[in-house]
């Protein structure tokens, strides 16, 4: 494994810089690494503008780049999707999806605080941020299997509790990595950090707000750790944001049978969005063996679409991608420390070493596993 280890974007200026890199170096080597591309690209030869130093190390800091991520294992979906489980460069995985229509959902941490009682990234909470580099690293590795035209923020963890690391992403993205602003979408349960913070970035991305129920109590008892908002004052700064920039809100309502699918909720749905500039997202939940929640049907998760349609307000039925793999909100992690834990029990030495003493790491990410 190379020396240099990169996590985040300021990391690699950093060490250009030290190897004689001006800004317009920067941009070239930020601008071909985030497009996958080879760093020996274009018509103009690198011996005629960039420094010997600097050129000489590509190799090393291309290489770098490249072990960001290892695969571990990729399923792909009867959708088109694909889920990739990727090992970072200390052996914790973040799962990255490949999405239908060019797009590419990304990880911005290993487990999350907000404690989501429907998703299995929070149930052992955060465990560690994933820099900024290791969140382009995620694009770069799904446009060297696809085509990548937007990137949201939407895999595991909470985008504003990385809020620097998510930023910087964004900027170098929506700057020399070819993804038009309104084609990064930022998703929070709500913040207000994120509030305050995306208006003032160089580069504005689209926002989701993952709302789920337009009531308090029993948003408290969904996600018992995020921010202490309401729904209305949710839908209210998002709101001012969606005037500042255009781009009209995202908001992700994970159908739960029996919980938020109910008359009572439709109403309030209709309260709060009507007349804003908003869609609305409705993905029934992704059924997981462990948690007690259930899918409604999808006669019924149509039903509400439609209803809420009929009320003036633009609603959208997904699946989540890759239903048939069952790889949503951390499952895929969750299975393969699972096995991963099963393996090591199994073993039993009749004599402790000192090996065997020592913490477990992964050094080295598994072959790549099609199921």
């Amino acid at each position: 494994m190379t020396e240099l280890y990169f996590s985040n974007i300021s990391h690699i200026r950093e060490h250009l810089r030290r190897l004689g890199a001006q800004p317009l170096h920067e941009q070239r080597i930020l601008r071909l690494w985030a497009q996958a591309k080879p760093q020996d690209s274009g018509r103009r030869p690198l011996e005629s503008f960039m420094p010997t130093a600097l050129r000489q190390a590509l190799p090393e800091i291309s290489q770098s780049l490249a072990s960001l991520l290892q695969l571990q294992s990729a399923h792909p979906a009867q959708d088109g999707s694909v889920r990739w489980l990727l090992a970072l460069n200390d052996g914790q995985t973040v799962e990255t999806v490949g999405l239908p229509r060019d797009g590419v959902c990304v990880s911005s941490q290993v487990g999350c605080a907000v404690g989501c009682v429907f998703c299995m990234t929070g149930r052992d909470g955060l465990i560690k941020q994933v820099g900024s580099a290791e969140m382009v690293a995620q694009v770069v590795f799904a446009r060297q299997h696809r085509p990548v035209k937007k990137v949201v923020f939407m895999g595991m963890g909470e985008p504003a509790h990385n809020l620097d690391n998510v930023m910087e992403a964004i900027e170098v993205l929506g700057t020399v990595g070819n993804v038009a602003h309104k084609s990064l979408v930022f998703s929070t349960v709500g913040d207000p950090r994120v509030f305050e913070r995306l208006p003032l970035g160089s580069v504005k991305p689209a926002l989701a707000v993952s709302l789920h129920t337009t009531q308090f109590k029993l948003r408290t008892e969904l996600l018992p750790r995020a921010p202490q908002m309401t729904p209305d004052e949710l839908v209210e700064a998002a709101e001012i944001y969606a005037q500042q920039t255009g781009y009209p809100i995202q908001y992700q309502w994970t159908l739960l049978e029996g919980i938020n699918d109910t008359q009572e909720e439709i109403e309030g749905i209709v309260r709060l969005l009507k007349g804003k500039y908003a869609l609305m997202n409705m993905i029934p939940y992704n059924a997981v063996d462990d948690l007690p929640f259930k899918r409604p049907s999808w006669e019924r998760a149509a039903e509400i679409a439609r209803t809420l349609h009929r009320q003036g307000i633009l609603t959208k039925l997904r699946n989540s991608a890759g239903q048939d793999v069952e790889g949503g909100c951390g499952q895929l992690r969750a299975r393969h420390l699972q096995a991963d834990s099963i393996k090591h029990s199994a073993i039993k030495p009749s004599k402790p070493t000192q090996a065997m003493e020592a913490p477990l790491h992964f050094v080295k990410a598994k072959p790549a596993t099609f199921l």
